[in-house]
């Protein structure tokens, strides 16, 4: 057979499966290589951080020279081995030995550049949540930043007691059960949209537009399957706003938009909706669905009268278009921590 003879028809499927068996390892092994630096220079840097830190603390150095110590490092270093070792990157190399003194293994699960976003944060809780959250979701870098700089953590924070603060430190948003993956308050300010009351059609066309960023705003395991799912009830047509299935919990989400302050006919037609998700939807292996009505604003005393003796799982939530700053939502988990603290 001549070289430039093409491969005969007969062995046409058989060479498409080599092309993509040699693809498949090509980029599995650059993907290895690439693993496999990034946790080379969390460890080198974390090492050059603990060899700062032991020279300070041996003659009681720092105290002296203060600052002085990563200036020389930065222009010596610089010097003798070229780029990397700039003040901030010393500084950084330095706060990582500082926030770990004892390398785990949960470090090499995270390049540099994302514990450039984490090593900042004071709050040791704060810190250990954004390392769970970006091992259990596989955040990039990108969707690390963006996650601290929306205060993810204070949101979700501010809706819990002292003890659940505490797992979520610990393991991320896991959701075991129904009320794990309800929020009190969902923040839609990446929607652009102003404060000035917007339709529920302009809030759910802006929430399609943004579906990835708004999968991110409700949490782990939510799967989008529709808008405007039509439900047919004694030759009537209903219409729910947004379906979701979690795929965790195993269960439809609905999830109906509200733009003013919610209202006792709305729980009732979401705990119809409920009703026909549970018994004409459902498959085996299903478990009950969830209705979340968020609206602009709600009664909570009127939601407690208007929900009593129902089974469904039926939560109504509040979105807000702009996101507070860091420090009120501080506040606010301060705040309620001091009330379950006090109990």
């Amino acid at each position: 057979m001549e070289d430039n003879q093409p491969i005969s028809q007969n062995n046409d499927n058989r060479y498409a499966v080599l092309i993509r068996q040699i693809e498949q390892i090509s980029v599995a092994a650059k993907q290895k290589a690439v693993k496999a630096i990034d946790n080379a220079l969390v460890e080198m840097n974390w090492n050059i951080g603990k060899y700062i830190v032991d020279f300070e603390q041996d003659g009681n150095f720092r105290a002296t020279y203060g600052t002085k110590l990563i200036q020389q490092l930065s222009r010596d270093l610089t010097l003798k081995l070229g780029k990397g070792f700039s003040k901030s990157n010393l500084a950084n190399m330095r706060l990582l030995y500082l926030r770990f003194p004892i390398f785990q293994a949960v470090l090499g699960k995270l390049s540099w550049t994302q514990l450039l976003e984490i090593i900042p944060i004071e709050n040791q809780l704060e810190r250990d949540f954004y390392m769970a959250e970006t091992i259990n979701k596989k955040w990039s870098y990108r969707e690390l930043r963006k996650q601290c700089d929306r205060s993810l953590f204070y949101q979700l924070a501010a809706s819990k007691n002292k003890d659940e603060v505490l797992q979520l430190s610990q393991s991320g948003t896991i959701a075991l059960q129904p009320a794990d993956i309800i929020k009190n308050t969902y923040y839609l300010d990446f929607l652009g949209l102003k404060e000035n009351p917007v339709t529920e059609n302009e809030l759910e066309d802006a929430l399609i537009k943004n579906m990835e960023e708004f999968l991110l705003e409700l949490g782990k395991g939510f799967a989008f399957i529709g808008r405007q799912y039509r439900l047919t009830i004694d030759n009537e047509d209903y219409y729910a706003d947004l379906v979701f299935y979690h795929v965790i919990l195993k269960c439809y989400v609905i999830i109906d938009l509200k733009r003013g302050k919610v209202k006792h006919q709305d729980i009732g037609q979401m705990n119809m909706y409920l009703g026909y998700f549970a018994l004409d939807m459902n498959t085996q292996g299903d478990n009950p669905p969830i209705g979340i009505i968020l609206a602009a604003d709600k009664n909570d005393v009127m939601v407690q009268y208007a929900t009593y003796g129902m089974e469904a799982k039926l939560f109504v939530s509040k979105y807000q278009l702009y996101l507070p700053k860091t420090e009120e939502l501080r506040q606010l988990v301060l705040r309620e921590l001091g009330k379950t603290m006090n109990k």
